[in-house]
């Protein structure tokens, strides 16, 4: 059984990540953002999921120990909105406010085929809950979706498999987020 935790950054859906992947038969568990990568990696993980975070966070907070995952990690990253944006960050990419803040239901667009979107149509519906946004996707990442009103959406690292999606596929709004968790698991499980 493959086994991914959520880190958890003080986002207001970690236990609905928590779930959607419990309900997708993997092993997995919350733990806080001050676990250190040396337990994480104890625990033998085949991946890890970056939860959102409070207001802000991603634009000018401190996430725990996520730069040493970001840092260390040799197993598949996932990257949710304050996640996605603390990556992006760390990488060296720029994190600004929004002009637009989005909440509810977005557009999104694919844009670059990924094996993250696999069995999700070109456009769908996503949720979103950001003020803050990424801005300059960082040197080592490539682009795989936007919106009308937020150019990074969903980013990947160029060699490590590391993901950042600014939306929110935990959530039942989102009409392939269970699609994409389940793309998730089957790249933890390589």
């Amino acid at each position: 059984m493959v086994k991914i935790y959520v880190v958890d950054n003080g986002g207001q859906w970690t236990h609905r990540e928590w779930r959607r992947l419990r309900d997708l038969d993997v092993d997995t568990k919350i733990v806080a953002n001050t676990t250190s990568f040396d337990d994480l990696k104890k625990e033998k993980i085949d991946g890890l999921v970056l939860s959102g975070g409070a207001p802000r966070i991603g634009l000018v907070g401190d996430l725990g120990n996520c730069a040493e995952y970001l840092e260390k990690a040799d197993f598949p990253i996932l990257g949710i909105c304050a996640g996605h944006q603390y990556m992006a960050r760390f990488f060296g990419g720029n994190v600004k406010p929004s002009k637009i803040p989005e909440f509810g239901k977005i557009e999104l667009k694919i844009i670059k085929e990924n094996e993250l979107f696999s069995g999700v149509p070109e456009k769908s519906v996503v949720w979103e809950s950001h003020n803050d946004e990424v801005e300059i996707i960082p040197d080592n990442f490539y682009l795989l979706a936007d919106s009308v009103n937020c150019k990074t959406q969903a980013m990947k690292h160029k060699e490590k498999p590391f993901y950042g999606l600014q939306f929110h596929p935990e959530v039942e709004h989102t009409e392939y987020g269970e699609q994409i968790f389940r793309n998730f698991v089957k790249i933890c499980e390589k």
